[in-house]
């Protein structure tokens, strides 16, 4: 009988010891993982991160994945985002744990706000770069094809095959060309630029620059590939938790006015920019050099590479 017991107690604890190995594995399984690095790619709920050093994770996105910007001077304010602001060019922070796949579940992705308006003007500038290429290279394809039936069943006319060949390098040209100004999407030439200045601790947009600011719309227009880009700044007078949200609501208003007044598409419109007490143009030490630090500089933008020049 006391052997039977004794049987028992040892089979019980071998069970409880196997049970605690596995919960301790699957804790280990289940800790937090954090990378960060640059968004080289993104497919539906996955993208792909470029570490620093240079490895690649692929990160997965899930309906519980928050996705955050950091704001303010200190970095200590978030703003919600939607998954669509996580595109390629963006330098992110993503916290989560690996699957049996080895791709991070993302928990959490974050961004700071002046990389967000990076990426964006980075997309802004590849798309139609892209565009070009992409139909290049389908025509190329197609004159290729064309050329190999005119090789199989008109071998005797060979002037022909001379021209179509002679369009092929062409295109060969032009995509090279293209090739060659897509390495200069950094570089954006300033087509039109106005100042707008508000007054201490306002922020509504003064009547008197809208005619100005529509006559900026109306130029933007007729340029290929603009970008309009609207940077709201502040005086260093007073906190400068107030001046960071004086600039975002100043940048907010022009960048609303734009697109409803000017009829600028949301397309061509950068995120607003708030650069706070940054990039002081006056001394606050007077109040003519307070008057200029705040402001709003509004810049229509096209990309180097694009423009050929």
């Amino acid at each position: 009988m006391k052997r039977n017991s004794l049987a028992r107690a040892v089979f019980g604890a071998t069970i409880s010891l196997a049970a605690l190995l596995s919960f301790g594995g699957a804790a280990a399984a289940a800790q937090t993982a954090k990378a960060q690095g640059l968004v080289t790619g993104r497919s539906g709920d996955t993208m792909t991160v470029q570490t620093p050093d240079s490895s690649k994770v692929v990160v997965v996105l899930t309906d519980d994945t928050q996705v955050a910007q950091i704001q303010g001077i200190f970095k200590a304010r978030r703003k919600q985002m939607s998954m669509a602001a996580l595109i390629p060019g963006l330098q992110v922070q993503v916290e989560g744990s690996y699957n049996a796949q080895n791709q991070l579940v993302a928990s959490s992705v974050k961004f700071k706000g002046n990389d967000l308006e990076d990426a964006q003007t980075i997309q802004a500038g590849l798309q139609p770069a892209k565009e070009q290429i992409q139909q290049s290279q389908q025509e190329l394809e197609q004159q290729k094809a064309a050329l190999e039936r005119q090789q199989q069943e008109m071998q005797e006319q060979q002037q022909q095959m001379a021209e179509a060949q002679a369009k092929i390098d062409a295109n060969k040209a032009a995509i090279e060309a293209a090739n060659k100004r897509f390495g200069q999407l950094d570089d954006y030439n300033i087509m039109d630029e106005v100042t707008v200045y508000f007054a201490n601790g306002k922020v509504a947009l003064d009547p008197k620059y809208q005619p100005q600011l529509l006559q900026l719309a109306e130029k933007a227009k007729t340029i290929t590939a603009y970008t309009i880009q609207v940077k709201g700044y502040a005086s260093s007078v007073g906190s400068v938790s107030l001046n960071q949200q004086l600039s975002e609501d100043r940048a907010s208003n022009v960048t609303q006015f734009l697109q409803q007044q000017g009829h600028i598409p949301l397309t061509n419109m950068l995120a607003p920019g708030a650069m706070g007490e940054s990039r002081q143009v006056g001394t606050d030490k007077t109040a003519e050099g307070q008057a200029q630090n705040r402001r709003v500089v509004v810049r229509v933008l096209q990309n180097k590479g694009i423009a050929g020049t």
